[in-house]
């Protein structure tokens, strides 16, 4: 099956090609013989009842500075001119995301958009994560001052986050003494208007943040990303590095939980975060990563899984 594919996303001159999730969808995609359009977020125009997006298509390549071609702009039907849409521009998931979300949804019945932008709008990471409270450390979100002392007070030591960041910015341990901690909040409140998440600290944190993939509801795979010295972030982003590893009973029963929610969402390409083998702090489904690094230590493929799940999906469709 050969399928037209546009892909949202950011700007194709400043993707990192050696680590980059969507750009191994992009060639996995190319490899089956299906084509490629990009376009970004702005570029989209709802118009007669009609969703169009300002794209031009693409062809790729794994070669450093030269890793993408583009042709002629042309306006494309997302409904009508494709058959998948892969919503894969990083965040932050303010309001521009979130209107993308609304505008993507109106081609639900004919094209496949993964993630599906409903589901996607409605499962913010550390919102959605909420509903597996019994996996997750002790949590709080709020804006009150007095809330995060007494949370301090009976953790002892603490972790304080934006409630829609991304790439471990604006990540804070807090140690039991609350040095700054009225800044801190202070901080935070005059910065966003929405609450902010407090979590204990898990010492563990030190050994990886196990990022896990699920492609479908199943797993694809694992990587734990270790923070650099001095940190206690992990992220890619800001200096982790990641290292092989798999999953501890306790992950694959966590794995078992989410598996059936995210497939009946049409959240296809997932990625979870779980310190210590059993805390789990984060359900990714904006723009998953770790796909590259996961395939490189297992000899795996988890771009064609994906587009394994996606064809299944269209097929299913089409009847």
């Amino acid at each position: 099956m050969s399928l037209k594919v546009a892909v949202q996303m950011d700007p194709m001159e400043g993707i990192k090609i050696g680590g980059d999730s969507t750009f191994a969808l992009m060639l996995s995609a190319q490899e089956r013989g299906h084509r490629l359009w990009h376009y970004e977020a702005p570029d989209l125009t709802m118009r007669g009842g009609r969703l169009l997006a300002k794209a031009r298509p693409v062809t790729v390549q794994r070669v450093e500075g030269d890793h993408f071609s583009f042709g002629d702009v042309e306006m494309l039907d997302l409904g009508r001119d494709t058959d998948v849409v892969l919503m894969r521009q990083d965040p932050p998931f303010d309001l521009a995301y979130i209107t993308a979300t609304h505008l993507l949804e109106r081609v639900e019945g004919e094209t496949l958009v993964v993630n599906n932008p409903a589901s996607v709008r409605n499962a913010p990471e550390k919102l959605f994560v909420l509903d597996y409270a019994r996996f997750m450390p002790p949590t709080m979100i709020t804006r009150d001052l007095d809330q995060v002392r007494s949370f301090l007070a009976e953790h002892g030591d603490i972790v304080v986050k934006p409630l829609y960041g991304n790439a471990g910015n604006a990540v804070f341990r807090v140690g039991s003494d609350g040095a700054n901690l009225s800044a801190l909040v202070e901080l935070f409140n005059a910065s966003w208007v929405e609450p902010f998440m407090v979590q204990a600290f898990i010492p563990a944190v030190s050994e990886g943040d196990k990022r896990i993939v699920l492609v479908d509801g199943e797993v694809a795979g694992a990587i734990n990303r270790v923070p650099g010295k001095g940190e206690i972030r992990s992220n890619m982003a800001v200096g982790g590095s990641a290292v092989k590893t798999g999953l501890t009973d306790k992950e694959r029963e966590i794995c078992a939980a989410l598996g059936p929610e995210l497939k009946r969402r049409g959240l296809l390409f997932v990625g979870i975060d779980v310190i210590g083998g059993e805390w789990l702090t984060e359900i990714n489904v904006t723009s998953p990563t770790g796909i590259v690094s996961i395939d490189a230590f297992n000899g795996t493929d988890t771009s064609g899984m994906i587009w394994d799940a996606i064809e299944r999906r269209i097929g299913e469709a089409r009847g």
